[in-house]
């Protein structure tokens, strides 16, 4: 599994529940196309953790690069309804940060290879 990591936090004004609704539409969309396996949007809780990390976390699950390569150009098509989608939740946040993580170790690993 591939996993979208996304921190950032709110633009002045946004409402927090308006911004989940709006997260769940355009991921609930692109989940029922098949390109997302599942998704999850978290808040920092009670303050706890380091400054630089944004207080909101979206993690996107791809089976695949392949699937998450799709759910791009999907997305960049610009077209609608992802386009409105997209602009109700991209329009809502800033300083955005981005990771890509997979599962580890990788089911295809081979064991006894290692370097050290």
């Amino acid at each position: 599994m591939d996993v979208y990591d996304i921190w950032f936090n709110l633009r002045e004004g946004v409402s927090d529940m308006a911004f989940a609704e709006a997260v769940r539409g355009y991921l609930d969309h692109l989940e029922a196309a098949g390109h997302l396996a599942s998704w999850r949007l978290t808040r920092r809780k009670l303050g706890l953790g380091p400054s630089f990390i944004p207080e909101f976390h979206l993690a996107l699950e791809f089976e695949g690069l392949a699937r998450l390569d799709a759910a791009f150009v999907t997305v960049s098509t610009r077209a609608d309804p992802v386009e409105g989608f997209h602009h109700a939740v991209n329009g809502k946040v800033k300083d955005a940060v981005f990771a890509l993580y997979r599962d580890f170790p990788d089911a295809h690993r081979v064991t006894g290879q290692e370097r050290f």
